[in-house]
């Protein structure tokens, strides 16, 4: 525990929901569920309008739209969220050097390695300024945390929820956690809390009165330790910059469920690439493949080979896929696949037998991923879709019209799709328009910022335009003195054909651009003549 609260969590307020509110003006104060729209789709992120009608997230899509039917369901757009997410995390590490992301909308600051704050007032300051400067760069709001260890900092933006900050200061900390749920402390998940409450055990107050023995005897040494610490409100963690990961998976589910054995096994395989890819896009290779079937009465298998030396070979993961789905029963269907890798090393050992595969196969196959499947993504992500050349409308996703401009998917079917064209900086909502959905005036479009280009970048003045101080030189101007002999006194007394010939010598013994005044009278008198 610190003696200061210069710890900081923050977490955005319900970030995939709000981001697509600030980006459609017409979906702003109504709500919005954002997840799987299929059959067996997830909620990934409801809105806080949505929250009042039961809706959160991990809940199945099909409930959602029971209990909020008239919500806006939206596919994510998680290109639009790593953009976003990328502006907080550049903030966040303006403050501290320290910065631990948890996931694209959620990280802890340890404030003190940045010098940002040292007490409460300072951490407070810090805090605040942090809300500011995120909302004017994104347009979206967080909730901020600060106590003296990172679990009572992430108590604390949960309490600030939404778009406020709360400090815990140091002191306070079992006053503040002991009516609270067993559930708040980190690792008492259903299973766990389940367990205490038959012991009868169900607010922090009472874990610590139980004392630390009775903890261990309940649920080991390890934990049982470890979660009397917490009741106490101790918490020792750092905050760690970067975190190695573990290992690297994906996995899919599917809307109907597979029968086809060499259907699941194209899956598998192309799990498989799409796994590898992301092994080396993180810059490792790994050493055991795992293989993950759920089947279609919800039971779910998990099966492992470790092979001799890292790799990420595409080939050798595929193989090591195939033989592990070898050894599964999916006669009664399949409703999930997922394939990961394990035991992550930063070299590869090349793999001999595999190497004389991929020479069998021919040069260069061994080593080619396919990038048809599309990209890859996190195994706690839902599917992003995209609009691919078929023609598919995914609702939610950006578009852009030849003659209407920049719009977003509301809907689509029958050979039609709807489109609302408005921008994230419109006034008031769009106009609604359908299309075929073949139009070729159509097409996918990438997302707009949330906040107006203008303001992000203000207008410099044009610092060419400065040199206008030479202009002083037009001081010669001064010359025009000269021009006093505009009335020439030498015909006194003219005749006429001097008289007729007196502008042309007084138009010469002027300035160019400067007619005299005696001129036109004198001038046109003389042309009024006979």
């Amino acid at each position: 525990m610190r003696p200061a609260p210069t710890i900081l969590h923050l977490d955005m307020d319900a970030f995939f929901a709000a981001a697509e509110q600030a980006a459609k003006p017409s979906l702003r104060g109504k709500p919005v569920v954002v997840g799987g729209l299929g059959p067996r789709g997830v909620v990934a992120t409801a809105s806080y309008e949505a929250r009042r009608f039961g809706v959160h997230s991990a809940m199945p899509m099909g409930q959602a739209r029971r209990l909020c039917p008239n919500a806006a369901y939206l596919v994510p757009r998680f290109s639009l969220y790593r953009t976003v997410s990328e502006q907080v995390m550049e903030l966040l590490g303006r403050l501290s050097p320290l910065v631990e992301p948890l996931s694209l909308d959620e990280a802890f600051v340890d404030l003190e390695a940045g010098g940002a704050a040292h007490d409460s007032p300072s951490a407070r300051e810090a805090g605040e300024r942090l809300r500011r400067d995120i909302l004017a760069v994104t347009g979206l709001t967080g909730s901020v945390g600060l106590a003296g260890s990172k679990m009572l900092a992430k108590i604390a933006s949960e309490q600030a929820k939404p778009d406020g900050l709360v400090l815990i200061e140091p002191g306070t900390e079992r006053e503040l956690l002991g009516p609270m749920s067993v559930r708040t402390l980190p690792g008492v998940g259903p299973a766990t809390g389940e367990h205490l409450r038959r012991a009868g055990m169900t607010t922090v107050a009472e874990l610590a009165e139980a004392g630390e023995d009775e903890l261990v005897r309940l649920l080991g040494k390890a934990h049982g330790a470890s979660l009397f610490r917490m009741a106490l409100g101790h918490d020792d963690r750092p905050v760690v910059a970067e975190r190695d990961a573990k290992s690297v998976s994906v996995e899919d589910t599917f809307d109907v469920d597979l029968h086809d054995r060499v259907r699941i096994r194209l899956e598998v395989e192309r799990l498989a690439d799409r796994c590898v890819r992301r092994l080396r896009g993180s810059g490792h290779s790994g050493r055991t493949i795992v293989l993950k079937v759920r089947r279609y009465d919800f039971s779910t298998l998990t099966r492992s080979e470790t092979l001799r030396g890292p790799t990420d070979d595409p080939a050798v993961v595929r193989e090591a896929a195939a033989r592990l789905l070898e050894s599964v029963d999916t006669t009664g269907g399949v409703r999930l696949l997922g394939v990961g890798v394990s035991g992550l090393a930063d070299y590869t050992q090349e793999d001999l037998f595999a190497q004389a595969a991929a020479g069998e196969r021919g040069p260069g196959d061994a080593d080619r991923i396919p990038e048809e499947h599309g990209p890859v993504r996190d195994e706690a992500e839902p599917v992003e879709q995209q609009a691919p050349t078929g023609r598919h409308w995914a609702a939610g996703h950006d578009v852009r019209h030849a003659r209407y401009g920049a719009g977003w998917v509301q809907g689509s079917g029958l050979g039609r799709v709807t489109v609302r064209f408005e921008e994230p900086w419109s006034a008031v909502p769009g106009r609604v328009r359908t299309f075929s959905v073949d139009d070729p005036d159509l097409e996918p479009s990438e997302p707009l910022p949330l906040v107006r280009p203008e303001l992000e970048e203000p207008e410099v003045p044009e610092e060419p335009e400065e040199p206008e101080e030479p202009e002083e030189p037009e001081e010669p101007e001064e010359p025009e003195e000269p021009e006093e002999p505009e009335v020439p006194e030498e015909p006194e007394v003219p005749d006429e054909a001097d008289e007729r010939d007196q502008p042309d010598r007084s138009d010469r013994s002027s300035s160019p651009g400067r007619r005299p005044k005696s001129w036109s009278a004198a001038g046109g008198a003389g042309r009024s003549r006979p």
